[in-house]
């Protein structure tokens, strides 16, 4: 008898899974989530409607699973692990601006804060989107009140005052990253970075606790 060939079937769930989740959030970051079709997704994965539809049955879970395995992860790798990793709060500040102006300098374009974009577009549409882009802001803003509790300035205050003192610091970086969006530069961050750093030290954010 004839031996037969020897057939791997290629099945990799989770490979295909990666590939339309990394092609969504580019797709969302450049075009928005409305204006990206399922048709766009299969497009640019070369990945069935079927296959599409059994790992994201619709757009909205898509969306849903790119927030939390997208877009929480970059920020956590921006901003609050190198928050944490600093030897200093304002050391850490600082670092995080000058990466992310390099990097929009290197592209001499910028597409805008992936997290950002969404909450502009779709905290008002669905409860959904609005609770898991709120998760991602709250915990970005408590690693700064934890940093911001072991400066001498912020052992002062209480945590409602540490929660008000690390939302500005988002609110800032979000502003001066949506200004960036719209003038297509760097400027506004750098004008951002600087305000920041005079601010933490008028508030004694620059000094970390001991030292």
């Amino acid at each position: 008898m004839k031996p037969t060939p020897n057939r791997t079937r290629q099945n990799d769930p989770e490979g295909l899974r990666t590939r339309v989740l990394d092609a969504a959030a580019d797709l969302f970051q450049e075009r928005g989530y409305h204006a990206t079709s399922m048709k766009d997704l299969m497009q640019a994965t070369g990945v069935s409607g079927g296959a599409l539809h059994h790992h994201f049955p619709t757009k909205k879970s898509l969306a849903l699973a790119v927030i939390a395995d997208r877009v929480a992860p970059a920020v956590r790798r921006t901003w609050i692990d190198p928050i944490r990793a600093a030897p200093s709060l304002a050391k850490g500040i600082t670092g995080v601006f000058a990466e992310i102006v390099s990097a929009v300098d290197a592209r001499s374009r910028v597409a805008g804060c992936p997290l950002n974009n969404l909450a502009l577009e779709l905290v008002l549409s669905d409860p959904n989107f609005r609770s898991a882009i709120d998760a991602v802001f709250v915990e970005w803003q408590s690693a700064l009140v934890e940093r911001i509790a072991g400066t001498r300035g912020g052992a002062r205050l209480d945590r409602a005052k540490r929660t008000d003192a690390a939302a500005f610091i988002i609110s800032v970086y979000s502003g001066a990253m949506t200004l960036a969006k719209s003038k297509q530069n760097s400027l506004s961050l750098r004008s951002a970075a600087s305000v920041l750093s005079h601010w933490l030290r008028e508030r004694e954010f620059a000094v970390e606790l001991g030292a």
